[in-house]
């Protein structure tokens, strides 16, 4: 007896030890796969064609194949998806970079047409995607899809993923396509996420009034709430930081100051997950608050570091993401379930791409026509080309929707119903084909559409400031050369420069003089932290706004 319970233990054991392996094997061979998407990325910068996501996409796909091959078809990847893994690690430092590097400026400028293309565009997309779905999927008879998996449907379609247009775009050049771009898609991912959990919080097989009611109620709570933590998440990193600058209790320690605003970034994230709001729009606006109050807070050595330190995280997350798509693609498990009928599952596939690109253009040129009669400068409104390149940029779905169409139609990452397993095959093969298919044809339409400048002014900033700290938040002036407005002419003349920093009664007036006043006082920020051996000096900038 006790030998037969020495041999289960050490059977017990040597499986643990196996398991263990194999795990330390496949993260060895992601680790060089990612080594490999980051060196072949670099060189094939310059290519026409090629960018990184379509790079680090294409090395999945091949690994794909080769394990596959290796394991007789039992395979295709080395990491088990999880919803965990994408939502808690991976999105958070791509979506609080996307707020930290921000040109705020002229983000806050082109607010409103950012919100129209995010929030009310992505629910017109919606209910296009959506009401498509349930007329056209009913004659497909793929299975007994209910009213609650359309609508789902709609929301992870409606996810937009811009990646591969904003690495061609310039933000120099073109200040105002790429603010929008950008801008449109941070917004558009929150409001699909958003709409994902509430139509996941609703019992929608009876629709009445009072049910849409507290569908649309609980969309704007979730909105509302999400942006309220993040902004609030960000404030208290920066009073806290200042409190212990003045204080001197962190002694301008670069590790503490980098630890404490990483944490409490990430610390935002979470308590969005915990209370069950919008984790996406809570940290992307305490990236820009931590930006415009907490970086200016630390020492120099801290901000030069975080900067990078943030740009890096959320590279390495991206390409992690789209290694991972390309050879979780090829998952035999899914498509065993629609082997047996490949045209439904090419039938769905096209039918959502076709509602995809019928759901983007519907609000693209609508939206933009509606924008640009509400601008008064002919600088400020979008010109057709670049409404055909902000069409172009959303036709792409990305990570996000892969992880919503697992979150809806899997359980614990395994797809058992033959419905399922379409949505879920048909779900990669839309991100397959609109990242390679629209991401290869990108770099020539958008230089196609866009002839880049072959010199291009910019406002020389100080070395110790990063160039997308520049600009402070909501700066004065709509016509300002500092933020943009190289590309329409020579530098301002000094009486120019003088007439421009004249207040204008506007938002941006009456929110510099709160900023200034109120504000920058309690919370720190650019010209409210004394100057010590160690902390950067806060002249040349400074210059060029209007006290």
């Amino acid at each position: 007896m006790p030998t037969m319970a020495v041999g289960a233990l050490y059977e017990k054991l040597t499986t643990v030890m196996t398991s263990d392996h194999a795990s330390v094997v496949s993260m060895n061979i992601f680790v060089a796969l990612l080594c490999a998407c980051i060196i072949i990325g670099h060189l094939l910068e310059e290519n026409r064609w090629i960018n990184e996501s379509i790079t680090a996409l294409l090395i999945g796909l091949c690994t794909g194949v080769f394990i596959l091959l290796t394991t007789g078809g039992k395979s295709s990847h080395i990491l088990v998806f999880s919803e965990d893994l994408f939502f808690i690690y991976l999105l958070p430092p791509i979506i609080f970079n996307a707020g930290f590097q921000v040109k705020k400026k002229q983000f806050f400028r082109n607010f409103m047409t950012i919100m129209l293309f995010g929030a009310v565009g992505t629910l017109i997309s919606f209910c296009i995607i959506s009401l498509g779905a349930i007329h056209f999927f009913q004659k497909l008879d793929i299975g007994s899809l209910k009213i609650g998996d359309y609508l789902a449907i709609g929301a992870i379609f409606s996810a937009t993923d811009s990646v591969c247009t904003l690495q061609v775009l310039n933000q120099d050049e073109t200040p105002l396509l790429y603010s929008l771009v950008f801008g449109e898609g941070v917004v558009n991912d929150a409001t699909s996420v958003v709409l994902f959990k509430a139509i996941q919080n609703f019992d929608l097989s009876h629709i009445d009034l009072t049910t849409a009611l507290q569908l649309i109620g609980n969309f704007l709570y979730l909105f509302i709430a999400s942006t309220v933590l993040g902004i609030f998440a960000g404030l208290l990193s920066a009073y806290i930081i200042k409190k212990l600058y003045f204080g001197k209790l962190i002694r301008h320690s670069t590790d503490r100051e980098v630890a404490l605003m990483i944490l409490m970034a990430y610390l935002s994230y979470m308590l969005a997950e915990l209370f069950s709001l919008s984790a996406i729009l809570t940290v992307f606006f305490c990236g820009i608050v931590m930006s415009h109050y907490t970086w200016h807070n630390v020492t120099e050595s801290s901000r030069v570091t975080t900067k990078h330190v943030f740009a890096t995280l959320s590279f390495i997350a991206e390409i992690f993401i789209f290694l991972y798509v390309g050879m979780d693609a090829l998952d035999i498990e899914k498509w065993r379930f629609v082997s047996q009928s490949p045209r439904k599952s090419i039938g769905v596939s096209s039918l959502l791409l076709a509602l995809i690109l019928v759901g983007r253009a519907a609000f693209v040129f609508p939206l933009s026509f509606l924008s640009n009669l509400l601008k008064k400068s002919q600088s400020e409104k979008i010109e057709l080309k670049q409404q055909v390149t902000i069409w172009w940029a959303g036709l792409m779905r990305g990570a996000v929707s892969i992880a919503l169409a697992y979150n809806q139609f899997t359980r614990l990452g395994h797809t058992k119903l033959r419905e399922n397993a379409i949505m879920i095959t048909s779900t990669i093969t839309v991100v397959l084909f609109s990242t390679l298919a629209f991401g290869l044809m990108t770099k020539p339409l958008v230089r196609l559409l866009l002839p880049s400048s072959k010199h291009v002014i910019s406002l020389p900033s100080p070395p110790s400031t990063p160039k997308s700290f520049t600009v402070p938040l909501l700066g004065s002036g709509e016509g300002s050369w500092a933020n943009g407005g190289a590309q329409n002419g020579p530098p301002p003349s000094t009486l120019r420069m003088l007439l421009s920093c004249i207040p204008t009664r506007g938002v941006h007036h009456y929110w510099r003089k709160f900023d200034d006043s109120v504000m920058r006082p309690v919370f720190g920020g650019r010209g409210f932290v004394p100057y010590v051996p160690g902390s950067p000096l806060e002249q040349s900038v400074h210059q060029w706004r209007c006290s």
